[in-house]
């Protein structure tokens, strides 16, 4: 029987003991900041893996952004079944901090709160 040489990287993958990879197990945490028209603005902490800080629905709000794999941006292609008016109430909304160790930064501007909470699948809740 012949032994064959393991490559390194080979000998890392098998082993699942690579050091120095990206932690796929690591935490995210946000700022989430919303700001209406009229200057009232609101700010709360998101943590995901686990769930917790200052938003009032964490748990919802990380499952949201697990489905989209944190991006912020890809929340709008799958809103929550919700009736909106057609209030023009802009609120902008703003996301600072990081996903599962990559670095993120995200802003858009909602027509009005119950749409930004629809969109957001409840990540923003002015």
């Amino acid at each position: 029987m012949a032994l064959f040489p393991i490559e390194p990287l080979a000998a890392c993958a098998l082993t699942l003991a690579c050091i120095g990879g990206p932690d796929t197990h690591a935490g995210s945490e946000f700022t989430l900041t919303t700001e209406t028209a009229d200057g009232e603005r609101s700010s709360v902490t998101l943590e995901c893996q686990p769930s917790g800080g200052t938003h009032p629905e964490p748990a919802l709000a990380c499952r949201s952004l697990a489905l989209v794999w944190g991006d912020f941006e890809s929340l709008d292609d799958h809103p929550t079944r919700q009736v909106c008016t057609l209030e023009l109430a802009p609120v902008q909304a703003e996301a600072h901090g990081h996903w599962r160790g990559e670095p993120v930064a995200f802003s858009t501007t909602y027509s009005n709160p119950c749409v930004a909470h629809a969109m957001s699948r409840g990540v923003f809740q002015p």
